[in-house]
């Protein structure tokens, strides 16, 4: 498993990839994130699922006539290149791994900004080659362990959103879904290109990296839950002693 996110703002796009990965009982990491093109005119591939099914995909799109000439032109034609290798994997490779049992599965997320794209964009590629993408009502992709990790992101993420909040979002639903999976965790690659300037920003953290911004977020999750009104269960849930503590922390 893992945890990747793709998140389109106004000011720019960030790319977040979480560098764990599981087989059976052992653990290792690895790089999920990769980047093609030059200069300004880049993107990201970021994946989730059999990683030989990735590595396959990925050598025949630097194999494409586009990619070894001049490069892709725009965010679609790299995304429709991609998913013809998944879709030339998918034939070479499907029924022998259905023989082994093991499912064909490969998500991807591809964002980035090519010399006759108006703007960034991003799209979310499935198994089957086919693709979505993003929007500014849903500005954001995320493949992998997704359930822990998208409820910030629905609650707080919006395309108006400044990038620097994003990037802290960003942060947190990738924690979130650390905390509450085994198959998620450190290092983390996070990429951002800003629209304002034109230019792609790159680092990688490790656990300890950020150790001020997660006791941070679990000290004050836990006193803005304790802050919270309480609600209709008060009178009928809790002894009369605790209904007039509540009370009077409700005052102060």
């Amino acid at each position: 498993m893992t945890y990747c996110l793709g998140i389109r703002v106004r000011e720019g796009l960030i790319a977040l990839a979480d560098g764990r990965v599981t087989s059976g009982s052992q653990m290792a990491a690895a790089r999920k994130m990769i980047t093609l093109g030059e200069g300004r005119h880049r993107f990201f591939i970021m994946t989730s699922g059999l990683r030989s099914v990735r590595d396959k995909v990925l050598a025949y799109l630097k194999r494409e006539p586009a990619a070894r000439s001049e490069g892709f032109t725009s965010m679609l034609d790299a995304a429709g290149a991609f998913s013809r290798c998944l879709r030339r994997v998918w034939e070479e490779d499907g029924e022998a791994l259905a023989a082994s049992d093991l499912q064909f599965n490969l998500h991807a997320i591809i964002g980035g900004r090519l010399p006759d794209d108006p703007e960034a964009t991003m799209f979310l590629v499935y198994p089957e080659g086919n693709w979505i993408e993003v929007d500014e009502r849903t500005p954001y992709f995320s493949i992998g362990a997704t359930a822990y990790g998208k409820p910030i992101l629905d609650r707080a993420l919006k395309y108006d959103t400044a990038l620097r909040h994003a990037l802290k979002l960003a942060y947190l639903s990738f924690d979130s879904s650390r905390f509450s999976s085994t198959d998620v965790g450190f290092p983390i690659d996070l990429l951002t290109y800003w629209n304002a300037d034109g230019r792609w920003r790159e680092t990688h953290f490790e656990y300890d990296d950020l150790v001020e911004q997660r006791q941070w977020w679990n000290r004050n999750i836990t006193a803005l839950a304790e802050r919270m009104p309480d609600g209709p269960w008060l009178e009928t849930l809790l002894p009369p002693g605790q209904q007039r503590l509540s009370l009077v922390r409700d005052e102060e």
